[in-house]
């Protein structure tokens, strides 16, 4: 399989770069973030100032021009074409039942700043109390049970604002 990169140059100019492209390349490392570069016989003096390995970003300053790069390989785009984005967390905005149960506490009111893990009600189920958290910070923009109510599975229990 022939890998290929598109990069991305201050979020206007792409280049689609092949890992042979990239073998290629006339460069000496200097230092760990220094590179000397020859192509078409003109001689390049380049930095590595900013490298973010997870999002793969990269600031590198070339004879004196700083530029913003971004680099996807074909995994990358084809994540972004589904929708997905690579190390980005899905927002939960809502708490739903696990599982049937009986509503023993509810421990937050509507309107109330809560911190991610804060204890958020009781769930009695198959006899065991089940403490249900908070997956994040945030508000409570609505509670649709009540103490000692019966829940059913996937029942909207609470909702984040």
């Amino acid at each position: 399989m022939n890998t290929s990169y598109t990069v991305k140059i201050n979020n206007t100019t792409e280049i689609d770069i092949t890992k042979n492209d990239a073998l290629a390349l006339d460069a000496i490392e200097i230092s760990s973030s220094k590179f000397h570069i020859l192509q078409e016989n003109n001689s390049y003096k380049a930095e590595i100032t900013e490298a973010n390995f997870n999002e793969k970003t990269y600031k590198v300053k070339v004879n004196n021009n700083t530029y913003n790069i971004n680099i996807n390989n074909d995994l990358d785009l084809l994540i972004k074409e589904m929708g997905f984005e690579v190390g980005a967390t899905k927002k939960v905005n809502d708490i739903k039942a696990p599982m049937p149960g009986l509503i023993l506490e509810i421990n937050v009111q509507v309107g109330q700043e809560v911190q991610e893990d804060d204890s958020l009600l009781i769930l009695e189920a198959m006899k065991m109390e089940n403490v249900l958290t908070s997956p994040r910070d945030g508000i409570i923009k609505s509670i649709s049970i009540t103490k000692g109510e019966a829940v059913e599975k996937n029942q909207l229990l609470i909702e984040f604002e």
